[in-house]
């Protein structure tokens, strides 16, 4: 990371309708079912093997769910200002969207979105749900109006 810049971490996105310790609950509570089968041979039979299959699948959602509820491999979600650019990351699996300021022509502020309109023509909506805590909300105003002044960008702060 540039030292001239300021990553803003975002939480997961709360997309599921389990939440994220059900989610975690139902993981181990398959993992316990099918270890406790296979210690005490309990429906032993030609099918025993499923019982490993199983076993496997409830540890690869476990691992599912704590990539991408938790912080696991540092954070995957993030809105970051860099002296030329703003770069979002929406997530593990996601691509990075980055904005070089020469490109960007103005910026909306509004209510938990923030809108890069680009010279292009085309417009990105950026969720700012995600950002959570007023210190991190207050950060990421600041950070957008100092990147707006630096590179004489139009700023609409619907916010203030």
């Amino acid at each position: 990371m540039h030292p001239d810049s300021t990553r803003i971490r975002l939480q997961p996105a709360n997309t599921q309708r389990i939440p994220f310790w059900g989610q975690l609950f139902i993981g181990l509570l398959w993992i316990a079912y099918t270890v406790s089968l296979i210690v005490t041979g309990e429906g032993a039979s030609d099918m025993h093997f499923l019982h490993y299959v199983f076993l496997v699948f409830s540890l690869v959602y476990l691992g599912y769910v704590l990539v991408h509820n938790a912080p696991v491999f540092g954070t995957q979600s993030y809105l970051e200002f860099t002296p030329a650019y703003i770069v979002h990351k929406d997530g593990l699996f996601r691509p990075k969207q980055a904005f070089a300021a020469q490109d960007i022509a103005a910026l909306e502020l509004v209510p938990q979105q923030l809108r890069v309109q680009l010279k292009e023509g085309t417009t990105y909506a950026m969720s700012l749900r995600q950002v959570k805590g007023a210190r991190r909300k207050r950060l990421m105003r600041e950070q957008v109006r100092s990147f707006a002044s630096k590179h004489d960008i139009a700023l609409r702060d619907t916010q203030a």
